[in-house]
Order: C-alpha cells, then structure tokens, then sequence
C-alpha cells in the first residue's frame, strides 16, 4: 500500500473487524498499518490509537501502554497521548516511569505549561517536591491557563513539606486570582484546621457552601470541627445533603459518616449505627471485596520471610535510630504522637508515607524482592528514607514517623536500621474495631464490614506478636486506655525509651501549636479522656441484630 486512500480503506476494514468482535484479526490489520508507510502519516497515528482502544477493551495493560509509547513516538508533540500514558502508568503504579515520558516530551517542547503543570502533580504524588514546585512555578511563568489552580497545587506541596506559612501565601495568591475558587478556600480552611484555628475554618467552610450548598467535603469538616449540641442544625442540614445527593454521588458517603458522627454526639446511638451503616454499604461500592484468605497468606508469607537469620544476614549495621509509632488505625497513635511532639526535642512527623513509597519503587514485589536485596540495597533504601525526612524536617532531633500500617514493614525497618525505636499502640479490640468502622478509611477493604475489621485486627495481632518475639527490646507497647487514664508514668517511661528527658508540657500537649496532620485534627486537640475507652458499649445491642461477630466479648 502506498496510496492514502489504500490506507485509509485498510483502516476501515480494520475497524469493521473491530466493531465484529474479531479481535485477533484486527489486531493484527493495525499493527500492520502501525509500521507502513513513513513516519508520521495520519493512517499510523490512527491505526495506533485503534490498537490502544482494543487492548483497552482486551484488558492488556501492558500492551496498552506500549502502544501509548508507540503513539508518543509516533507524534512525538502531541500531550493527549503522553496523558493516557501517564495515567495508565500511575494504575499500574509505574508514576517513576510517566516522570520520565514527560521529562521527553520537554526535552522537545521545553515551553510546554500543561506538560510542565502535569510533571509536577507526579512530582508531588512522588514525593519529590523539590521538583514539583520548580514545575509548577514554570508552568506559571509560561502562562498555564487557570493560573488559580497551579497555585493552590503549589500551597498543597508546600503543606505537604510542612511549611504551613508558604502554603498559606499560595492559597491566597491563588484567591487573588479566583476569589471563588473553591478547591483554594477549602485547603486554606484545612490549613486553619491543622493549626488548631477553628473559627477561621469555619467561617470558610461556610463561604464554600455559600457558593455551593452541596459542597460536602466543607459540610463534613464542619460536623467535625465540635461536639454537636441539641439545638445544632448541623444534623439537618447533612439530612438534607444527603437526600438531594444521588445515591452514586461520591459526597454521600462522606456526608453519611459525618451525620453519623453528628448522631453519635447527640446520644442517638441507633441512629447513628444506621447512618455509619449506610455510610460503609456505600464505601464497598467502591472497594475491591475484602479476601481474608489472601490476608492470612500475606501475613503468613511475612512472618514466613522475616526470620532471625534473615535479619542477622540482611542487616545493614546502621547506627540511625529512626522513631516509628504504629499499630492498627484508630489506635491512638495520633494520640499518641501529639503527646510525644509535645516536648520540645520532638517533631511530629505524621503519616509521611516515606517508607510505603520506597517499598513501592524499590522492592515490588514486596516481599519477595527483599530476599535478594543485598545489605548495599537496604542501606540506600535506609539512606534515602532518613535524606527525606531531613528534607522535610529540618533540625529535627527526633522525628516520629505515625503511619499506621508500617507495622507491615517492621522486620525490613530492623534490617536497615537495627537501632530503630518502634512504638506499637494498641487498643481493646471492640473500640478499635467499632472506630475504625465509623471513619471513612480511604482505600481499606476490610474498614467497610465489622467482622472483616475484626478479621484484619487479629491478623495484626499474629503479625505484632511475630516482631515481638524477633526483637522486644525496639517496640515499646501503650494500650490507649493506659495513657488516658495515667498518663504520667506512661509517658515517663516512653520518653526513657527514647532517651529523652522528662517535660512537663506532655501532660499539656492539647496547648500545642504545631500543625496536626489527621482527620481526627480536633479529637487529638482536647485534653485527655476517657470517653472513648469501651465505647463499643454504646452499641452493643445493635452489634447484636447484625448476628454478634465472634470478637465482641461480653462483659
């Protein structure tokens, strides 16, 4: 074929084997009008982009994304492709891989504001936020279009970086440009939440649902923000969100959570069951059904691997003392964290997600990769975890690292670093539970069903008992009733483990005015309490009616 028209009725009979379900047939027509011809004839591009649909269709990701490399090569100025191909990247979680295309695409169109505005949100999903901000402050300075949203991008990688001052200027040099602009007013009202400042949150959050009613993100946050009294309307006003939402509409789910969470503080405990019911029927929707078979295979393969002699092989020798505070989420370790960061040698460093992120681009798949990491590889696996936490906290002496889920990952953190301090909370089993089914837990299987909860509890259990008995001496153990009860020796002897002298100010942490980094930002403001300890007991009964799962004891 060397006549367009030739081209273009072979690209029409390809098609139509497309459209008759004979994949195999056309696959093969677009892949030969893929190389005919020169480079850069429309009937390539066409035939490319064809292909792409059916492997799409076919679900072969991998041959999806050859074939976005293929079309990126094919028009090589063309942002639409390197778009999909990114997108599909990040899926497959290969955003290291979609950096690179881009920074190509650059190379060649280095005046490009799109392409610079979409590297640097993979920079900042990458944590590499050095970058993220040179990318966004050149898509400004080429005039990306919808100036307001590059900067309130940049205000949520400076919060991210912990540079609260910083975030705040980009958020409001983002209103200047778009007084309105609500993805702006929202992360500003957050950054006000964080620091403890309340009525300048709300007052935000209120001049959001002012522009939109329905906003549910600034109605929820506002449920949040307090103790909900008798005569609130707060109750009514998330009833009524939720009815004129639809029943697919991805702001119920979280409006039902905070009226649930509304229902709780008024006592109305059957109420409040029904809601956060609701709310969690909603949540699976959008959840991958959770697999306990696969879970005790996981945490078995852990336990299996992580062994004494592995460590004694693997161990890197470092001197590095890295503070970790895990355990199940809704555990206290917020809580607890906001405690220790109280004292002036302390920096609360939150959920970094530093070391999820490393296992990630480093040892996938985890943990079968690390059977073949050498000493050298954990050692600079350790090295760039430490760099990042510099990067971020400056000066800090001691930086506490509370991301729940490294307890997955403690027996990789002794080998890197067999000096590391870990503090493991816990908590009664039916409050924990019971908490973290009333929490809109992002992307947690198990967190939308109570027996699943109470399934992935004691596979945690199983696992924390395993570190235990490898290496006692590194995790120091706080029950959450403990601290609330007596918090003084508690936290005595918490700071010896981390030798640290004693400070007062721990007893006073709710004074604080460090940022706090958690969805429950005002519950770890208050002063110590006991009125989450046996909390289950409020709704026992209406554990009962769903057939008592096997965790809840009786009294």
């Amino acid at each position: 074929m060397n006549q367009p028209q030739d081209y273009a009725q072979a690209l029409e009979r390809a098609r139509n084997l497309h459209s008759d379900g004979r994949l195999p047939e056309a696959e093969q027509a677009y892949r030969q009008l893929a190389t005919d011809g020169e480079p850069g004839a429309p009937h390539r591009e066409a035939a490319l982009k064809m292909l792409a649909e059916l492997y799409v269709q076919s679900r072969r990701p991998e041959e999806t994304i050859a074939t976005l490399v293929a079309l990126t090569e094919e028009v090589p100025d063309s942002l639409q492709y390197y778009v999909h191909l990114s997108g599909l990247l990040e899926m497959v979680g290969r955003s290291d891989v979609a950096i690179g295309h881009y920074r190509r695409l650059l190379k060649r169109q280095p005046q490009m504001a799109a392409a610079h505005f979409n590297v640097a949100l993979l920079y900042r999903k990458n944590r590499r936020y050095t970058q993220a901000i040179a990318a966004y402050e050149e898509a400004i300075r080429l005039g990306i279009g919808n100036v307001e949203e590059a900067w309130s991008n940049l205000g949520v990688t400076h919060s991210e970086m912990r540079q609260p001052e910083k975030a705040a200027e980009m958020y409001e040099r983002a209103l200047e440009v778009e007084p309105k602009y609500i993805p702006a007013m929202f992360n500003r009202a957050g950054l006000f939440e964080e620091a403890g400042q309340r009525a300048p949150a709300l007052e935000l959050y209120e001049r959001i649902l002012a522009l939109k009613p329905d906003h549910s993100g600034a109605l929820a946050r506002i449920a949040y923000a307090g103790k909900i009294r008798a005569d609130s309307s707060i109750p009514k006003r998330l009833e009524a969100a939720i009815e004129r939402a639809g029943d697919d509409s991805p702001g119920r789910e979280e409006l039902s959570f905070a009226l649930g969470k509304s229902l709780d503080d008024l006592g109305r405990y059957g109420e409040a069951f029904a809601m956060y019911r609701a709310a969690n029927e909603l949540g699976k929707l959008r959840q991958p059904p959770y697999d306990r078979q696969a879970t005790e295979a996981a945490f078995g393969q852990l336990i299996g691997f992580f062994t004494a002699e592995w460590l004694e092989r693997a161990s890197t020798g470092s001197t590095e003392a890295p503070v970790l505070i895990c355990g199940m989420f809704r555990s206290g370790s917020t809580l607890l964290e906001q405690i220790l960061a109280a004292h002036p040698a302390v920096t609360a460093g939150g959920e970094t997600g530093t070391l999820s992120s490393l296992i990630a681009r480093r040892l996938s798949p985890y943990p079968e990769r690390a059977r073949s990491a050498t000493r050298e590889e954990l050692g600079k696996i350790g090295t760039d975890y430490l760099e990042k936490l510099r990067e971020l906290f400056p000066g800090g002496e001691v930086v506490t690292d509370k991301r729940p889920d490294n307890f997955l990952h403690l027996g990789l953190v002794k080998a890197m670093f067999p000096a590391a301090r870990i503090i493991y909370t816990r908590r009664n089993p039916e409050d924990n539970c019971l908490s973290v089914y009333f929490q809109q837990l992002g992307n947690l299987p198990y967190a939308t069903d109570l027996a699943n909860t109470a399934h992935y509890y004691r596979q945690h259990e199983r696992l924390m008992n395993h570190w235990q008995a490898l290496f006692p001496e590194s995790i120091f153990t706080v029950d959450y009733d403990q601290p609330v009860r007596t918090p003084e020796p508690v936290i005595e002897r918490l700071l010896k483990f981390l030798g640290l002298e004693w400070d007062e100010r721990c007893l006073d942490f709710q004074r604080s005015t460090k940022l706090v980094k958690t969805a429950s930002v005002w519950q770890v403001r208050e002063a110590l309490h006991t009125r989450s300890s046996g909390r289950w007991r409020n709704y026992e009964q209406f554990i009962d009616n769903l057939g008592r799962p096997e965790w809840i004891s009786k009294a």
